[in-house]
């Protein structure tokens, strides 16, 4: 068995440079390396992350990756991290050690190492566990963590081939998910099924599924999800602890060669070191970055076509529809963006506040219109604003998780604008700007 392995950040920046580690273009990866040491912050936090290198060259491949992409996160955000094959650190090991503890595609082996574990989880601990870590077929007999812990039951199915999917954020007020859309796309995987239905365990929080959109998932006819309900991403409420169904490259077997990376994905990159950040910081929401300050009225562009959302006619009424049309600094393009509840906001319209931006008829349909209304606390009333960095933003509906669109990227004055299933592009990305 392989000793201890601490991956010290000097240490591994220098191989980099070298290219030693060659899983990467070695030029890319040594600019990446120079700027995480420039960009270098203090850590506050412990991360431990036991694997094996043993089984499946594509688990073994993501274990690699793992070990150099996550010595990178934590130079940039604060936290240390060290990989280790030695399972039977496991038995002793304290949360004032390593705040947070990572399986990367297995789990403990011995007695001793399960019931360290556990023991671990249940003084403070905090735990990451990827992919093969929820494995369990009729040869597992560890039902605290695969009953209480995970409540997956045993494994019941998997897709063929790996393939990536567009996940569902199911609660964009955690901590994890604050900085990805409604809808964000994830890298390739292999997906896991599951013996038993999450959304009925009431200590469960699904953070996120797959989005119906994605289907059929896989290549393989016989191993293709069609349709159904499949949780990716979940936490226990009574344990510091996130679960995530990826961490399978796509490999040529043949060739022992890597078709894919666990890494490709920015929103998931992002999900992974903000659920690193909550897991390592002791509680707390984080909000949010760059949020529209609930002081501020704005002008709201659309990055697509430079145009401004707007009341038509200047209106006030119940129904008044909301456009697009060329800015002019009106007060009915004038927005407010007043915080409601978990990350949350109403869109007040400067004429008359009490008038905000509704979704009609309560439809969580895709093309639903949007119109001003009387505000009354609906959640087709309310929109997240996600920062998409250097003042542009895409607003999700509460009621939805819908974004804000321009139907057809259309570029005409007056224009209805709608609500659609969030896909990134210019009609759903919008400028603010003090008004």
């Amino acid at each position: 068995m392989l000793s201890d392995r601490k991956i010290p950040i000097t240490r591994l920046l220098a191989l980099l440079v070298l290219g030693c580690l060659c899983l990467t273009s070695g030029s890319a990866f040594a600019r990446e390396a120079r700027s995480d040491s420039q960009n270098a912050v203090a850590a506050n936090f412990n991360v431990l992350a036991f694997y094996s290198g043993t089984w499946d060259a594509a688990h073994i491949d993501f274990e690699k990756e793992a070990n150099q992409r996550f010595p990178q996160f934590g130079a940039q955000n604060g936290f240390t991290y060290t990989a280790t094959t030695n399972w039977d650190q496991l038995n002793n090991l304290t949360a004032s050690q390593y705040q947070v503890v990572m399986f990367l595609d297995d789990s403990p082996h011995s007695a001793a190492q399960r019931a360290g574990f556990q023991r671990y989880m249940e003084n403070g601990g905090a735990f990451f566990g990827f992919h093969v870590s929820a494995y369990n077929d009729a040869s597992g007999n560890w039902p605290w963590f695969n009953n209480t812990f995970l409540a997956t039951g045993r494994f019941a199915t998997n897709t063929w081939g790996p393939t990536a999917v567009t996940l569902k954020a199911e609660n964009r007020s955690h901590p994890s998910l604050v900085n990805t859309g409604a809808t964000f796309r994830s890298s390739v995987s292999e997906w896991y099924s599951w013996q038993n239905d999450l959304r009925t365990n009431p200590n469960i929080q699904i953070l996120a599924s797959i989005d119906p959109s994605s289907f059929p998932v896989g290549t393989d006819p016989a191993q293709t999800w069609r349709s159904g309900y499949y949780p990716i991403v979940w936490t226990n409420k009574n344990f510091k602890m996130i679960y995530a169904n990826f961490g399978h490259n796509a490999m040529n077997y043949e060739t022992n060669t890597r078709l894919s990376s666990t890494f490709d994905s920015p929103a998931q990159n992002q999900f992974m070191i903000d659920a690193l950040k909550w897991l390592g910081g002791g509680g707390g929401t984080v909000p949010p970055v760059d949020q529209p300050s609930p002081a501020a009225w704005y002008s709201v562009a659309n990055k697509g076509n430079n145009k401004c959302v707007d009341a038509r006619a200047a209106g006030t009424a119940n129904g008044t529809v909301i456009q697009q049309y060329s800015c002019n600094f009106s007060q009915a393009q004038h927005f407010q963006f007043q915080p409601t509840s978990d990350g949350f906001a109403r869109v007040n319209n400067r004429n008359d506040a009490t008038k905000v931006i509704d979704v009609t008829g309560v439809s969580a349909a895709d093309n639903a219109g949007l119109q001003l209304w009387t505000y009354g606390n609906g959640a087709n009333q309310q929109w997240q604003a996600v920062s998409e960095g250097g003042s542009y933003f895409h607003f999700v509906s509460r009621l939805s998780n819908k974004c804000l669109t321009v139907p057809g990227g259309s570029t005409a004055d007056s224009t209805q604008l709608v609500q659609l299933t969030c896909n990134n592009s210019a009609a759903q990305s919008f400028k603010l700007t003090t008004a």
